[in-house]
């Protein structure tokens, strides 16, 4: 065999025999080094809207009273007291209470209305409709709707767990009097006029019992 043959296999022997010692010195390379720049994570998916953190502002009760305020600190203790409370579905809801309760008084049907009245509330509204039958009074209404509904204030009793919200409306509708002849002796049914109130709404939060009761009126 030529003498350069052999050493070149010589050498390559040497070489082969150095990259397995190194190898078994200093193990092989897998993933990041240093001087080598780490992959960079895919961008973020943009979240949309936005996330509510803890302690941070309700929308659901700064939308309808300024933060801070006692009546916001109370909206707040009665979620507390009743996390699935939403102000925004309790005005619904006393929107739709306004109608029920007002036509009822008007048209002098209260039986229906026993479990949304207080005590007081209902014996004042009765006493106007018995009233009104020793006169010989019938009335004649007609709800157009409510045209505007504002929270003013709430308050809430830690101790008996009772929750009241003040709201004031303005519903609009017709109606007419007429007396025992059947005759109009006041009002215009062609004539909307606007009933402006401030009703107080009370209800034990975390009771079973779903209904707030007017407690209190004004105007």
């Amino acid at each position: 065999m030529d003498n350069a043959v052999i050493q070149l296999l010589v050498l390559a022997g040497i070489a082969v025999f150095l990259i397995l010692k190194l190898r078994n010195v200093l193990g092989t390379r897998d993933g990041y080094e240093p001087g080598q720049a780490p992959a960079a994570d895919p961008a973020p998916t943009p979240r949309r809207g936005f996330e509510v953190i803890e302690g941070g502002e309700d929308r659901d009760i700064t939308d309808h009273v300024p933060a801070g305020t006692p009546a916001a600190v109370a909206l707040a203790d009665m979620k507390r007291a009743e996390p699935g409370f939403n102000v925004g579905e309790f005005l619904n809801g006393a929107r739709q209470a306004y109608e029920m309760i007002l036509m009822g008084f008007e048209r002098g049907h209260l039986d229906d209305l026993v479990p949304l009245l207080s005590r007081d509330v209902f014996e004042s509204f009765d006493e106007v409709v018995q009233l009104r039958e020793r006169e010989g009074l019938s009335v004649e209404a007609t709800f157009v709707g409510v045209r505007e509904i504002e929270l003013t204030d709430a308050r809430f009793d830690a101790a008996t767990r009772e929750g009241e919200v003040t709201v004031r409306l303005v519903g609009e509708l017709t109606s007419i009097v007429r007396d025992r002849d059947g005759k109009v002796i006041e009002g215009d049914a062609s004539r909307i006029k606007q009933e402006r109130d401030l009703w107080t709404f009370a209800r034990v939060m975390g009771s079973e019992n779903p209904n707030w009761r007017l407690v209190a009126t004004g105007d």
